[in-house]
């Protein structure tokens, strides 16, 4: 709850978290604001925003409602981008912990696979690895994670490095604590403040990687999201630029909201001041 407030008392973690609060309320209720399947020709195709009630943003060249495309798609976009988050800040922060605390052959061997990682951009990963394995949400996620845990892992070995020569480490050390012990009771609490600030970062490039797989065709097809209601409206985007504008803006706001609250995290962990007692 301290960190919380520290976030709240900066106006970036504020508006930031304000975002997404909104967006992750819209997901939730996206059933009951607009329930059915969002991608059925619910009515006249090509229907402007604000000329029915029915239809408050309009439909696509479909007759597919934009509402409900983007209360689904907040809902694609969030999951995708957390469940990609967690799974590269798991892995990243297992392989930095291995290599920062064992040190020696096995920190060489895993700095050369992180190194490995890190060559090839992120995006372009993701795209073989969807392009060669398939199309589905499992496999979408697996492939941001795979993009993007090499920073995560970088950033935990750079921390263990530095906290294993503390004093109350070595003095762990003398009263005969476990390795193991050691390393997930006192290094390792003190390491992911930094690595959580992170994660905000992953957070928005992941929905930005999976909306641009989705523009491209390589989405899921079967659940809406963002990416591909503005790919399905570059047809059209002389006569309805709605149809890419809405989720394009849509994007925007979720990415900087992800932004401003990783400002807002990033001071408040930074104000904690050391190691907790």
């Amino acid at each position: 709850m301290s960190r919380l407030r520290r976030i709240l008392s900066t106006p970036e973690g504020v508006i930031g978290l304000a975002i997404l609060v909104i967006l992750l309320l819209f997901g939730l209720l996206a059933p009951i604001i607009s329930p059915g399947d969002p991608l059925r020709i619910a009515g006249r195709a090509l229907l402007p925003p604000f000329t029915d009630p029915a239809f408050p943003l309009g439909t696509d060249r479909l007759g597919r409602d934009v509402l409900a495309g983007l209360l689904y798609g907040a809902r694609t976009s969030l999951a995708v981008g957390l469940a990609a988050a967690f799974s590269a800040m798991i892995l990243g922060v297992c392989v930095g912990m291995a290599a920062g605390f064992a040190g020696g052959i096995v920190d060489e061997a895993l700095m050369r696979v992180v190194d490995a990682f890190q060559i090839v951009p992120a995006f372009l990963l993701a795209l073989a690895f969807v392009s060669s394995i398939g199309v589905s949400t499992p496999i979408v996620v697996l492939a941001i994670a795979l993009g993007a845990w090499a920073d995560p892992a970088r950033l935990t070995r750079a921390q263990v490095l530095s906290i294993r020569e503390q004093d109350y480490v070595a003095s762990a050390r003398v009263i005969g604590m476990h390795p193991a012990e050691i390393a997930f009771r006192e290094i390792l609490p003190n390491a992911l403040p930094p690595v959580l600030a992170l994660s905000a970062t992953i957070v928005a490039g992941a929905i930005l990687t999976e909306a641009a797989l989705s523009f491209l065709g390589l989405g899921n097809p079967n659940i809406a999201t963002w990416g591909s209601m503005i790919a399905e409206g570059r047809s059209v985007l002389r006569s309805a630029a709605y149809l890419s504008v809405i989720p394009g803006a849509a994007l925007a706001v979720t990415v900087l909201g992800v932004h401003l609250f990783s400002e807002g995290l990033g001071k408040a962990l930074g104000n904690d001041g050391g190691r907790a007692a």
